[in-house]
Formats: structure tokens, C-alpha cells, sequence
């Protein structure tokens, strides 16, 4: 999954747990809807986990539900036993703590017998990587008794507990895909193209990834890089940092859509070698494709249901800078603020200030380079890691969220960027170009 634009969540349990009951509807409504933020592609929903409020990624490539994060929280976790998860470097194992009959509810939708799988390790944090808080990832459990709308467009969830007259709509308006329910995750088969070449693909099915698609390439596959490629930083998974390519490729089909030269990742030789031996699969399709489409999931009956939406026609851009930006903390901002809006402003010349002004001290966020791409225009100008942002184009950086510089940094080819910066307690500014390589 993406968290720069691609964090990747690999769940290897040394222990399996039983099958859950999963979530079950409180409520005798046709349907329930559930509000999401909705931040590089990815769906932040509200769940109150033993009575307190959180904020969980929805994850359909994840097949259980993770806590890594409480911020100053407080969480009462019964049944608790220490186990190991594995990410993508097989040699390399996280401490973890199982948690059993939790419940979980949002919006009249609850579980009250839900496994929680916690890390440990603070050091993983999604929350620096989205701008808001975030403590955990919740997937197949959250989708397996219902039918589940996803309207991006809205930003809402529905779920529907009798949908038998939403499947005359379906049948009528969307078009429907078999899912492959391969250990609790979703899988659909696609038309790609690369380089003129036609394959036929099994991808995950993941709304966690905010990529358009990740793709394979070795000896298993007939999965080509195109050239025409960059070395990229593709997100950060248990195991640490996670590199490879990125390029555009030809098309990628579901059966009558067809979405011309979307940006695929291409990750290194150790993630697809794990991601292979688990699934046996050429990639992933992400949340950069399913946001161009209302969603209906239909794990029960093993299909999803696709009709476009406003955002199809969007292109498929990247980030042209070269840089990587994440929330790093908070910092109080002294700004003046109007006492009384409607009175004339004097000058008290004795003091030389604005009588009608008083000083308020406000917490902002801070924003630092978190990667430099080799050969972009943020490198060829001189940025670094772990720069620290004070302002882009003359606007204070703290005015913008993480979503609204990262768009900023992908916005236009040609378009000019000014970034002042602190570097071992001293300011620089430094100008380019936003350039697209792919």
C-alpha cells in the first residue's frame, strides 16, 4: 500500500486464527452508510474498537485487522498472546501481541468477537505518511457477510444486509467480475499491455494501495519493465524501505473498460519473491483504478461490480518532483489574530504595534523530505533528505495539508516550485521544475 504512494503490508502469522463471524448489521434499515476520509486514494473510516474511537485503514488486501498505533490513547485488549509476523524480507520478524473477542462497531455495523493483531513496533508509523492520525488496517472481516458500495465520489460506504433488489440495478448498470477469494483476499484476472505485448494477469484486488498497479517481473512472469523506466522509492513495509521501477505501460482491460498508459510499479527481486510464493500472482490492481469506478464487493457471491464514475477520465500523474514528503510532528506558530473585526485598526505609536491585534500561539504541522529520486529536478537543484520545509512558492508549508502538496507535486509539467528549507539550523531556498520522465 502506498504511504508515501505505495506502502506494501505483507501478513505472514505464524499463527492462524479461526474463522470469525465477522461483522453483522444492528439495524433494520435497507441499508447503512458509513462516512471515509478520503486521502491519496486510500478509505480512512471510524471504528470504535472497546468503546474507543479510532481511525482504520480499509484494506481489502489485508486478511486481518492491525493495530499499530494509539497515539495518547487508552485501549483495553483481553485475551492477549505474543506471536510473529514476517514481511516481505523472510529473515526478518516483527513482535506482535494476538487479541481475541474485541468488538468492533461503526455506524450501526459491529463484530463482537474480532481478533486484533497489535504491533509492537512503534516505529511503523501510517499516521506521518497520510497527515492524520491513523492506528490501524482492517480488510477481509470488514467485507465477507455483506454486499459493500464504495462511492468515492461521495465518500461513503454501503452496505446492504438484503440486496436482492440492488442486484437487479447491478445487472442492469454495472458490469460484474469474478473474484478468486485465495485466503480471505480478493483476486480478478486482467487484460495488460507492455510494449505491445498483450498478457493476461491475476492481480490483487487491493484498496489499500493507492498505486494504479504493481507488476512482477522475473523468470515466473512474462511481465517485461518498459524502457522507458525510473529507479523509484515504491512505500515502507514491515521489513523497511521498498524500491524499484516505475513506468507507463500500454493499457490495462477489464473486459469492455480499458484504461490507456497508467503508471505501474515495479518492485525489487525480495518482495516479489515472498509476494509470489504466498499468492502465485503478477500483481496488484489499487486504489488509483478503483477510484475511477463505483465499487460494489460481493464476497459472499465472489464478485465485484464496476460502473465508471466522474473520476475515469482522469491521467494518470505521479510525483515529478522527485522528493517525498511526510508529516514529521507538530510545532506552535505565533499568528496575529483581529480582536474585533469590525473596528477601525490604530497604531499605538508608543509601543508601535496594532492595538486591535493580540498574539495567539497555534499547533502547525512540520514537513520533511523523507527521499530524494536520483536524477529529478529536486535532486539536480540540490534538496536532500531529511530537509526540513518551511514554505513552497512564498505560501507557509504549514498552511497545506500532506494530501495538497503532494498533489501540488504532481500537478503540471513545467510548473515551477520554490522551496525554502531548514538544513542544520540553517535556511536555503531552492527552485525547479516539475518534469515528467515517464
Amino acid at each position: 500500500m502506498k504511504i508515501k504512494f505505495g506502502i506494501v503490508f505483507i501478513f505472514i502469522f505464524c499463527l492462524f486464527s479461526q474463522a470469525q463471524e465477522g461483522f453483522k448489521m444492528e439495524t433494520n434499515k435497507k441499508r447503512i452508510a458509513i462516512p471515509f476520509k478520503l486521502i491519496d486514494n486510500l478509505i480512512f473510516i471510524p471504528l470504535k474498537v472497546n468503546g474507543v474511537d479510532l481511525t482504520f485503514l480499509l484494506d481489502s488486501g489485508s486478511e486481518e485487522t492491525v493495530l499499530f498505533s494509539l497515539e495518547d490513547q487508552q485501549l483495553s485488549l483481553a485475551n492477549a498472546e505474543k506471536i510473529s509476523i514476517k514481511g516481505y524480507d523472510s529473515s526478518v520478524y516483527v513482535e506482535a501481541l494476538k487479541s481475541t473477542n474485541n468488538i468492533l462497531s461503526t455506524s450501526d455495523y459491529s463484530d463482537v468477537n474480532h481478533d486484533i493483531y497489535i504491533l509492537l513496533d512503534q516505529s511503523f508509523n501510517l499516521s506521518s505518511q497520510v497527515g492524520i492520525p491513523v492506528n490501524g488496517i482492517i480488510g477481509y472481516p470488514f467485507f465477507k457477510n455483506y454486499l459493500v458500495e464504495i462511492n468515492y465520489e461521495k465518500e461513503k460506504i454501503y452496505v446492504y444486509p438484503n440486496p436482492s433488489k440492488i442486484y437487479k440495478k447491478l445487472s442492469k448498470k454495472y458490469s460484474s467480475y469474478s473474484l478468486v477469494l485465495d485466503r480471505n483476499k480478493p483476486f480478478i484476472s486482467a487484460k495488460i499491455g507492455i510494449e505491445k505485448k498483450q498478457i493476461e494477469a491475476k492481480l490483487l484486488v487491493d484498496s489499500g494501495s493507492s498505486d494504479a498497479l504493481w507488476l512482477y517481473s522475473n523468470a515466473k512472469t512474462s511481465i517485461t519493465i518498459p524502457a522507458n523506466n525510473l529507479d523509484d522509492y515504491l512505500g515502507h513495509g514491515f521489513s523497511g524501505d521498498i524500491y524499484g521501477k516505475r513506468s507507463r505501460i500500454d493499457f490495462l482491460e477489464l473486459n469492455e473498460f480499458k484504461l490507456l498508459q497508467p503508471i505501474a510499479a515495479f518492485p525489487d527481486s525480495p518482495m516479489i519473491k515472498v509476494e509470489q510464493e504466498v499468492r502465485e500472482r503478477e500483481g496488484t490492481l489499487g486504489a488509483e483504478i478503483l477510484k475511477r469506478f463505483s465499487v460494489f464487493w460481493d464476497y459472499p457471491n465472489s464478485k465485484i461490480y464496476l460502473k465508471r464514475n466522474s473520476n475515469y477520465t482522469l491521467p494518470f500523474h505521479y510525483n515529478m518532483s522527485g522528493i517525498d514528503i511526510q508529516h514529521d510532528g507538530l510545532q506552535w506558530i505565533k499568528e496575529e489574530e483581529l480582536i474585533n473585526k469590525n473596528a477601525t485598526l490604530t497604531l499605538d505609536v508608543a509601543q508601535d504595534k496594532l492595538v486591535n491585534f493580540k498574539y495567539k500561539f497555534s499547533l502547525k504541522p512540520v514537513f520533511k523530505i523523507t527521499s530524494v529520486r536520483k536524477n529529478s529536478p529536486a535532486a539536480a537543484c540540490g534538496l536532500l533528505k531529511d530537509d526540513v520545509l518551511l514554505s513552497i512558492n512564498k505560501n507557509k508549508v504549514y498552511t497545506y495539508s500532506l494530501q495538497e502538496l503532494n498533489e501540488l507535486l504532481k500537478s503540471e509539467e513545467g510548473k515551477w516550485i520554490t522551496l525554502e528549507i531548514e538544513r542544520n539550523n540553517k535556511t536555503y531556498v531552492f527552485k525547479f521544475q516539475l518534469q515528467t520522465m515517464l
